[in-house]
Formats: C-alpha cells, structure tokens, sequence
C-alpha cells in the first residue's frame, strides 16, 4: 500500500512496473541489466482516486497518458533497478499529491466607479498631450 496523503492510499496491485534495459550510465552492464522502470498506473479503473482527482491526474500528466487512461512513467536516473522503482513511484505519488489540490475558482468581478473614471481620465490625459503634438500648418506659416 503506497500513502499519497493521511486519506489517499494506492492498492500495489493497481501499479505495474515492467522493467527494460536502460541507455545511460552502466558500462559494460548496461547490455545486460533491464534496470530501467516503467510504472503503468490505470488512472480510468483506480478505485482509490475520485473522479476529480482522476480528470485532474490526466491533465496534469498531459502526454504521459495513453487513449485509454493508463499512465505511464518511466524511471531511469539510477544504474538500479530497486532505485529506478523507488523514483518511479515517487513521481506517481508527488503528481497525485498536485492533483489532489483542487484549483482556486475565479470569481468574476467589475471595475469599481473609481477605477473607470481614473482609466477615462488618463486616456483624456494622453489624448490632450496627443493633440498638442498634432502638425497644424496655420501655426507654422509665421515662420
């Protein structure tokens, strides 16, 4: 049993790690040793997550999920499989952890009376210094 929170828990056996031969640091072992880590977790069929947390998990993770819901993490930082595993499912926990927390709503709101008459006033501002800027040719023939 995997504990995301105090109220959140993942069964094992709803994570499957399938293990593959890594590129990276190794030596000569790299050729041998299937010690990279792929976790597959179902967020779709997950029984331990809400149907929130579960659109959330599917948005945060982006194209780390399949068509069919199944997420997929690949772990190979490590020259161990043990440490790859551990990375693995660290990772899970930590993006269940950020789709736990709900997003703060936005309530709409309007600019008080003050605000539209200061926001009017400084566009009259900039429109007076625009029009002393202007070319009027009946001032320049004097010249």
């Amino acid at each position: 049993m995997i504990e995301v929170t105090p109220s959140v828990k993942i069964e094992e056996n709803e994570i499957q790690y399938d293990f593959i031969r890594a590129s990276g640091p190794g030596g000569q072992n790299v050729n041998k040793v299937a010690s990279s880590v792929q976790l597959r977790f179902d967020i779709r069929n997950s029984p331990s997550l809400e149907l929130e947390v579960k659109e959330r998990l599917v948005k945060l993770a982006g194209n780390r999920v399949t068509e069919d819901g199944i997420l997929i993490i690949e772990a190979k930082r490590y020259r161990t499989q043990e440490q790859n595993r551990f990375d693995a499912t660290q990772r899970l926990v930590v993006l269940i952890r950020e789709a736990l927390e709900k997003p703060n709503i936005r309530k709409a709101t309007r600019p008080s009376l003050t605000a539209k008459a200061a926001r009017v006033g400084a566009k009259k501002r900039r429109g007076a210094t625009k029009r002393i800027r202007r070319f009027n040719p009946e001032e320049w023939d004097d010249f």
